[in-house]
């Protein structure tokens, strides 16, 4: 056991390309992606405002918006032809009609009509501007009513900035340990069918050294990233260690096993990183984190239980991001402890395959010319 991690362990440090991949690349894609949502929101979308009402309820409005955390008025355009031109250089990203009946109408207590043009081929800016309008509208309509019946107040659980980075990134780190293990693993089992390292093993002894190896590995890693990267990047931490543990535990385990089914199929390296490079965009979409599971066909929602990542995503953001307990995830839990048993079996089964057993030295060669004659006639 302990050559056969060894063995292991040689090939995974004396090939600087599994290294890359197994330990370096999760640890740069975890660092790169956050560091890209880390603003998190938003703020000052550039805007263009045409004020054909000059009164003081539209400078009023103009300088509400301007003082949005959101919004930042750039341009004054004189008419809505100017503004379209501010808008198609990509100057700004949203226009402000203010007409002249604007201030008219809200003396004779008229309901008064401002236009908004978003841009919505960007989705996130769309949000920002249509957002930060909106709330500039109702914080006037508030203040120029006579009383309210009612009031309320609102508090943004789990993710206070309403922030892109904080719902998205805790179902793409988890994904990038998958990934990351499916194509390192990958990589191994090409060197193994390149090199003939297969024969004359034992399956059952190559099994458990590959599950100690990368569960040790993956272990350090993902404590890294899911508690001092975490940290680092202020990601909600809510959920106690032991339920994280046993949410992470049989996730790890049932990715290296399936990662070691996969592996014997490979015969050199690079078909490895090419069979599992494209399935990370599928992956995120079937697990549900990007796309509301509701929207997805439920059968194909179905299948995308094969994948652990799939069952991990969802336990993992509410546990850690949500506070939930062990109890509160037990089903999806469950779910990953049966793809361990499973994706045991088949990567015991396709190593046996692989591994028939040392072939027995052939007598052929003691057998004279005339045997070997006979033999053949």
């Amino acid at each position: 056991m302990i050559k056969s991690i060894a063995k292991e362990c040689k090939i995974i440090f004396r090939n600087s390309g599994v290294v890359l991949i197994l330990i370096l690349a999760p640890l740069l894609y975890a660092t790169i992606y956050s560091s890209c949502y880390a603003k998190q929101v938003l703020e000052s979308v550039p805007i263009a405002v045409v004020d054909h009402s000059h009164s003081s309820s539209s400078r009023e409005l103009i300088f509400r918006l301007n003082a949005s955390p959101y919004l930042s008025t750039k341009y004054s355009a004189a008419d809505i032809e100017e503004a379209k031109m501010l808008f198609y250089s990509g100057k700004v990203y949203g226009i402000v009609y203010i007409p002249k009946s604007y201030d008219s109408s809200l003396l004779l207590s008229e309901q008064a009509k401002v236009s908004i043009f978003c841009d919505a081929s960007y989705f996130l800016m769309y949000r920002q501007v249509f957002q930060g309008f909106v709330s500039v509208i109702s914080s006037i309509n508030r203040d120029r009513s006579s009383g309210e019946a009612i009031t309320f107040e609102s508090h943004n659980l789990f993710n206070s900035y309403l922030g892109y980075g904080t719902f998205i990134m805790p179902a793409i780190l988890i994904l990038v340990l998958q990934q990351t293990l499916l194509m390192g693993i990958g990589v191994v089992g090409g060197i193994y069918s390149r090199k003939g390292l297969y024969r004359g093993g034992n399956a059952l002894q190559t099994l458990i050294s590959k599950t100690v190896v990368y569960g040790a590995i993956y272990a350090l890693i993902a404590s890294y990233i899911l508690v001092i990267h975490y940290r680092i990047f202020g990601y909600p931490i809510n959920g106690s260690t032991l339920s994280c543990i046993a949410v992470i535990a049989p996730y790890l385990l049932s990715v290296i096993l399936l990662a070691t089914t996969i592996s014997t199929l490979f015969k050199r390296e690079e078909s490895a990183i090419i069979c599992t490079l494209w399935t990370s965009i599928p992956t995120l979409l079937l697990s549900g984190a990007s796309l509301p599971p509701e929207a997805i066909p439920h059968w194909m929602y179905i299948v995308g239980k094969i994948l652990p990542s799939s069952s991990a995503i969802p336990a993992y953001i509410r546990v850690q991001s949500m506070g939930a307990t062990t109890a509160d995830v037990y089903k999806e839990i469950g779910v990953l402890w049966i793809l361990v048993a499973i994706y045991g079996t088949t990567a015991f089964i396709a190593l046996k395959k692989r591994m028939p057993g040392r072939t027995t030295k052939s007598r052929t060669s003691n057998l004279l010319p005339y045997d070997n004659r006979h033999t053949l006639l």
